[in-house]
């Protein structure tokens, strides 16, 4: 136990996974918050997947700028920064909901800030987190790390969806604009040595380097591995149809039977199952991470599935846990395979690389699937989403490198995988 726990022994480690957590706990409740304050203004899950469409368009554009950064100033300064401006934006947003000025143009140009701000946070906080452990921690840490941001959102999905019944969706992006703060605070606190770029490249910045060489080297890293893009590739259909699935139509579903604070507890359980598919991804050992991940991801049609099928809230929450246990064995062997095999001064762009990939479907899907369902229907979009996410699945089990990847390191934790995109800011 004292191995497995022993990244939290390092102060830089703490603070970072303190500071995630943070913001974790207000992005639990956030995308709950957001689709009933659109809701409610428009009553049009074509608005609602609109403004979520927006937030996801322009994470992704900005994302490579953010790992460009990353790689070039303090990470630990990137990521107070964007928890500053995220704190701003979800402020103003929350005051708008609170006096009822919200509008959609509103709401669409405070998202598509927040989406900007939160695309530096992701490939500083993925890179930063090796340098604040030695090596042979790598995997313990991982798990941990996710291991407190998915405790977080547990809190902050089930206080979110409580929130919204009780009070309103605008309290609910208020407690997410105080826990941006919190983790900027927290981030400020993270202190570690700069990283060593390789003899053969010449430092970030330096005369005849510039943003497209650093995002050329970058691309380099990220396609000379074929387990690396095959799975960026693929996750960008299953985060398409996961996102449209969860993110819209869930919600519409929602306010049309269970309510808030139902679907507040669904999505609470599958952070709870992540949770605890982080207890297990500090124990496991696979040999080949990524393949056991992968199985593991087809979990997530799930959800989808059973909500076509129209199940009860418990039901709902039941699936949605063991999903969570899933996502969660793909989430950290994706995390420790990427730390293993990239070096770390370009491991930010490749991060950032694999969000561009991974996410770049997402507004579209977001902003198509309230049409599509209405024109086929929901339930048959919930089924075509879970088909989606069974065949991408099966086609990054088909490659062989997936397959066959080993983890290097002998370190008592194993870990696996990219996880499914959420709505949360």
């Amino acid at each position: 136990m004292s191995t497995i726990l022993a990244p939290l022994r390092l102060a830089p480690f703490r603070r970072l996974a303190l500071g995630r957590a943070a913001a974790m706990l207000g992005n639990g409740g956030a995308p709950i918050a957001l689709a009933f304050a659109v809701l409610r203004t428009t009553g049009s899950p074509t608005q609602l997947g609109l403004v979520v469409a927006v937030r996801s368009l322009f994470n992704v554009a900005f994302v490579l700028f953010g790992g460009v950064l990353a790689d070039r100033l303090p990470r630990r300064l990137v990521l107070v920064g964007s928890s500053v401006l995220s704190a701003a934006s979800q402020g103003a947003l929350a005051a708008l909901v609170l006096t009822h000025h919200a509008t959609v143009p509103w709401i669409l140009a405070l998202s598509a800030c927040n989406g900007t701000f939160a695309a530096f946070a992701m490939p500083a906080s993925s890179a930063l987190l090796p340098q604040t452990v030695p090596d042979e921690l790598r995997r313990q840490a991982n798990a941990l790390n996710r291991m407190a941001a998915n405790g977080a959102m547990i809190g902050g999905a089930a206080l979110g969806g409580a929130v919204v019944a009780a009070a309103g969706p605008g309290w609910g992006l208020a407690i997410d604009a105080t826990t941006f703060a919190l983790s900027g605070l927290l981030f400020a606190g993270v202190r570690v040595g700069p990283t060593a770029a390789p003899a053969q490249d010449a430092p970030p910045g330096a005369a005849g380097t510039g943003m497209l060489h650093e995002l050329r080297v970058g691309w380099r890293e990220f396609v000379a591995r074929r387990w690396v893009w095959t799975i960026v590739a693929t996750f960008c259909f299953l985060n398409a149809a996961y996102s449209g699935a969860v993110g819209v139509l869930g919600p519409a579903i929602a306010e049309k039977s269970f309510g808030g604070a139902g679907w507040g507890l669904v999505l609470a359980a599958e952070t709870a199952g992540m949770l605890v598919g982080g207890v297990l991804g500090l124990r496991l050992r696979p040999q080949r991470p990524l393949l056991v991940g992968v199985v593991c991801m087809a979990g997530c049609a799930l959800l989808p599935f059973a909500l076509a099928l129209g199940m009860p809230v418990a039901v709902l929450a039941g699936v949605n846990f063991l999903a969570g246990v899933g996502v969660e064995q793909g989430g950290i062997a994706w995390e420790t395979s990427l730390q293993q095999e990239i070096p770390q001064d370009r491991l930010a762009r490749v991060y950032s690389y694999d969000a561009l990939g991974s996410f770049v479907a997402v507004p579209l899907a977001q902003a198509t699937v309230g049409p599509l369902g209405a024109a086929i229907g929901v339930h048959a979009a919930l089924f075509g989403s879970a088909a989606v996410i069974l065949g991408c699945t099966v086609a990054m089990l088909a490659v062989r490198d997936v397959r066959a990847l080993r983890i290097k390191t002998a370190a008592p934790v194993s870990a696996p995988a990219a996880a499914p995109v959420t709505t949360a800011a």
